[in-house]
């Protein structure tokens, strides 16, 4: 549980989103230390309400039930004895995170592979300028929604294995940005600072750690 909340608040396909968003929005040298500031505001504010998450789910879904939640319904039904309010409120927001995931998850692919591959990329592009790039993003949508239509798919399996293996991944993806902005040759003025790199460095490490605990465990257990 604890490598799937960092996958799902760090996740690898954030880090090329970001890259990619910031150089199709045109953030300039002059600009970019506003657009740091963004960034980390958005995290600490992404913290702090999944803090208050984890906290309202321990207090509604895990002393009212059910515990042991397959659908996201089980959930939703939890919050029901707060009044349809609080029940309103978690559909709506589990929306808007289905919303989010939908649209955003296929365009960081699309990003990444026509950025690879170098095709034309970019949603401030028509279709006949970036064909690749939108046919990718279509394709990934319609297969994603495909995917959790099928009868007595297991979503939450699905949702807790994936962020898990975004955690697992992410050390893989952060050990090549902190070599690459730590190049002055690269970044110019723009490298790490050492608060930066000890934070950074203390976070791979960190997630190598549970992953290996992770993979130390579940082979126990298979071995048992």
């Amino acid at each position: 549980m604890l490598i799937g909340m960092v996958g799902t608040s760090i996740a690898p396909w954030m880090q090329f989103y970001l890259q990619a968003a910031i150089v199709e929005k045109g953030v300039t040298e002059k600009e970019y230390a506003k657009s740091r500031i963004e960034v980390i505001v958005g995290c600490i504010a992404m913290t702090v309400i999944a803090f208050f998450i984890v906290v309202a789910c321990a207090g509604a879904i895990w002393t009212n039930g059910p515990r042991d939640i397959n659908v996201p319904g089980d959930a939703a039904a939890a919050l029901k004895p707060f009044g349809r309010y609080a029940f309103t409120l978690f559909a709506a927001g589990l929306f808007n995170a289905s919303l989010f995931a939908a649209s955003i998850l296929p365009l960081s692919t699309a990003y990444s592979v026509c950025e690879g591959l170098g095709f034309e990329s970019g949603v401030n592009k028509r279709f006949s300028e970036a064909p690749v790039f939108y046919w990718l993003y279509t394709l990934l949508i319609a297969v994603g929604a495909g995917l959790v239509l099928l009868p007595d798919f297991p979503l939450v399996k699905m949702i807790l294995l994936s962020q898990v293996l975004n955690g697992v991944l992410l050390p893989v993806v952060l050990i090549f940005m902190i070599l690459l902005i730590n190049k002055p040759d690269l970044m110019g003025k723009w490298t790490n600072s050492r608060i930066y790199n000890f934070i950074a460095w203390a976070s791979v490490v960190i997630l190598i750690g549970l992953t290996l605990a992770l993979v130390g465990i579940t082979l126990r257990q298979w071995f048992a």
